[in-house]
């Protein structure tokens, strides 16, 4: 089946739903359906700020593994190359790979708990998938919990009208850490999502989701339940009722169990009748794990009935303003928006079916081509300026009465932003996106109908002393009514200030208004800095690493003295678009087994490493999906000591130094990792240094 003419708004839309449905339902996770009617009525717009909660955080976006396992778990896809017969075991090599344990993407609740961290245990003990998830292993209550429902929606999204492929792919993923039932309601939603890009309706959507799992499942009868009781009784309440009687936690006393749960998402898609708004209602007033079901139900029917679907009720989206964190251990991702995620999605459904990838207006990272999209853009101030998605003219900057002293502001997060720096379930794990040695483009235009010229120019604004921001400016271009104008910026070389956030501002010589179109924003080109610890006082220079070791210390001279107790331990700077480029440091190792630098890391277990142990001398290793030497040395190495090491990479050419004096020069034929971040590798021991340089070669 050709892919749908539609198939890439279609997915932003169901990405938009599967996001606007977790963070309407996120606060009131857990919740029974008689303290939300009592303290809340019913659920018609996020909660999140209202004066009746009691939360660690008011803010709407947040970290939420709903979210990061959803689009974190799909990267196995990418990753092992599109094959369509992806197996359970690579994409538990996936979870082993983006997960930083205790600290990102899951819900860390404890071994024979929580269905996904007793999952990760598992694998981390060397039980692959599906043993990893097993009935036989865990039990029915850990095995049968709803983690494999809440993660599935993307498994569908890379199936558009096919049903089949979409439970194969969910059945495969689910069994990770998931199994019977849990399984059966995963199979059946995926099922469910993807006929739902080319069929509209909802009961040729749930007969054929039913026809695809066991008909003696208990997820089969209680659908078939929820139905009956549909065509019986016209009030939501009543089958909601007849639901909590007969599956409710009289019967499965766990709030995560996936059989209650997934009768609340077919209670709010037939009572719902097609309505966004009213299906979240429903959804979320009946209670229980309200997030994982309003995220569910919001994806499937965002991809059922598009953006006019979403955009047909209260401004949902305005809030969310396309904003989402993954945070794993690839922080390059993590900052991130859903246009980017949709965008991945969308070309991993199109590497399945032998179509070449979309990449709108030259691969720019914010391009604003799908409709309604701002891509995390905001204004500073609402009183100077207004934005809005224009079609073909891409975002829309509305001025009013700016002036060269009081200019308007535009501006999306590269970094954590400052009202994200505690979240409430687990850490966010970001690097930054943007860094000085890169050069910023925009391709700007002045509206017609402008009264007189308006001057534009790019901006950063970093993490300063005291992790205080600092704005700095870029070029001025002069923008006459009409006028077009390439924005073009390299951010020169310096110490490492993280740099939180990217934008434009407008001024004119004289108080007006108008309006400015950014066609497009990005960056390209390899880093050129230093990183160390800054002289001003501080701490988000260290948040800018993904921190995958087990011990930080903070109280030596030192400002990367890091401490492994078993296995090995990685701390990551920078993102999947560096390509070319040397790293080196020179580095002290204390009674470790071994450490070094990584380059074109990918996660925790794809990257090349040059290692020092005083067991081998000097290596160069290759991660993925085991340690493979790829060359080593015989070298004394020595406790205390200082050694300088520098790695280069440029395209499968890998070279390596160790005092100045070059080890290796080979040329990595297979399976090349071809991009990435950089690293420090410590293996059960201490390594220590000040400062670690990135060049582009």
């Amino acid at each position: 089946m050709p892919l749908p003419d539609d198939y890439t708004e279609r997915v932003y839309a169901g990405v938009l739903g599967k996001v606007i449905g977790v963070y309407l339902g996120r606060p009131i996770e857990g919740w029974s359906y008689e303290q939300i009617t009592a303290r809340l009525g019913e659920v018609r717009y996020y909660v999140h700020d209202r004066p009746e909660m009691d939360l660690p955080t008011r803010q709407l976006v947040v970290t939420d593994d709903d979210l990061s396992g959803t689009f974190t778990f799909l990267r196995a896809l990418p990753d092992y190359g599109h094959p369509r017969d992806l197996t359970p075991a690579q994409i538990g090599q996936t979870w082993l790979n983006y997960i930083v344990e205790g600290r990102s993407t899951l819900a860390w609740a404890g071994m024979g708990n929580a269905s996904e961290h007793t999952a990760y245990l598992r694998l981390k003990s060397g039980i692959p998938a599906p043993r990893s998830g097993s009935l036989a292993l865990n039990g029915q209550w850990i095995a049968e919990q709803i983690g494999a429902q809440i993660f599935v929606d993307g498994w569908a999204m890379v199936a558009p009208g096919d049903p089949e492929l979409a439970a194969d792919l969910a059945r495969r993923a689910a069994s990770v850490s998931h199994d019977g039932e849990a399984v059966y309601a995963a199979q059946l939603l995926a099922a469910m999502e993807a006929l739902a890009f080319v069929e509209p309706r909802l009961e040729r959507l749930l007969d054929t989701g039913l026809a695809l799992i066991r008909h003696d499942s208990v997820i089969y009868r209680l659908v078939s339940d929820v139905r009956e009781w549909h065509a019986r009784f016209p009030d939501w309440r009543t089958t909601r009722t007849q639901l909590a009687t007969h599956y409710g936690l009289a019967q499965y006393p766990d709030l995560c169990y996936v059989v209650p749960n997934h009768g609340l998402i077919h209670l709010g898609l037939l009572y719902g009748q097609d309505d966004f708004q009213q299906s979240l209602m429903i959804t979320n007033t009946a209670g229980w794990d309200t997030d994982c079901n309003s995220g569910n139900v919001g994806c499937l029917l965002g991809i059922k009935n598009g953006l006019p679907g979403l955009d047909a009720g209260p401004d949902w989206r305005g809030p969310v303003a396309d904003r989402l964190y993954l945070s794993s251990a690839d922080g390059g991702r993590a900052i991130t928006d859903a246009v980017i995620e949709a965008y991945h999605i969308a070309n991993s459904g199109r590497a399945l079916n032998g179509l070449a990838p979309l990449k709108p207006k030259q691969g720019a990272r914010f391009h604003f081509s799908l409709p309604g999209s701002v891509q995390g853009f905001r204004p500073q101030d609402a009183a100077l300026l207004a934005l809005e998605n224009a079609g073909d003219r891409g975002l829309a900057l509305h001025y009013r009465t700016v002036r060269r002293t009081d200019p308007a502001r535009a501006s999306t997060a590269t970094f954590i932003p400052p009202d994200s720096f505690n979240m409430p379930t687990y850490e966010l794990l970001a690097c930054p996106t943007l860094y000085p040695g890169q050069t910023l483009r925009a391709s700007v235009v002045a509206d017609p109908a402008n009264r007189m010229p308006v001057t534009a120019r790019l901006y950063i604004a970093y993490y300063g002393a005291d992790d205080n921001l600092v704005r700095v400016a870029g070029p001025r271009v002069w923008l006459p009514p009409s006028a077009e104008a390439q924005l073009e910026w390299r951010l020169e070389s310096a110490a490492f200030h993280p740099i939180a956030e990217v934008g434009l501002e407008l001024s004119t010589e004289q108080p007006a208004k108008g309006t400015v179109y950014v066609d497009h924003l990005g960056w390209d080109g390899q880093p050129e800095l230093v990183f160390e610890r800054p002289d001003h006082g501080g701490q988000l220079w260290r948040r800018a690493w993904v921190d995958a070791v087990d011990h930080w210390e903070r109280g030596y001279g030192e400002a990367f003295r890091l401490a492994q107790d078993s296995g090995t331990g990685l701390l990551i700077q920078g993102s999947r678009g560096w390509t070319d480029y040397e790293v080196s440091t020179s580095l002290n190792l204390y009674m470790a087994a071994a450490g070094g630098l990584a380059v074109r890391v990918q996660g925790l277990r794809r990257y090349y490493a040059l290692l020092l142990s005083r067991d081998f001398g000097v290596r160069l290793v290759k991660a993925l999906d085991g340690d493979f030497v790829l060359d080593e040395v015989g070298l004394e190495v020595a406790f205390g000591r200082a050694y300088t090491l520098s790695l280069r990479a440029t395209g499968p050419r890998l070279q390596a130094w160790v005092d100045g004096k070059r080890l290796f020069d080979i040329e990595d034929s297979n399976q090349p990792l071809t991009e990435g971040a950089i690293g420090l590798v410590c293996q059960e021991g201490t390594i220590s240094t000040n400062a670690v340089g990135v060049r582009p070669v």
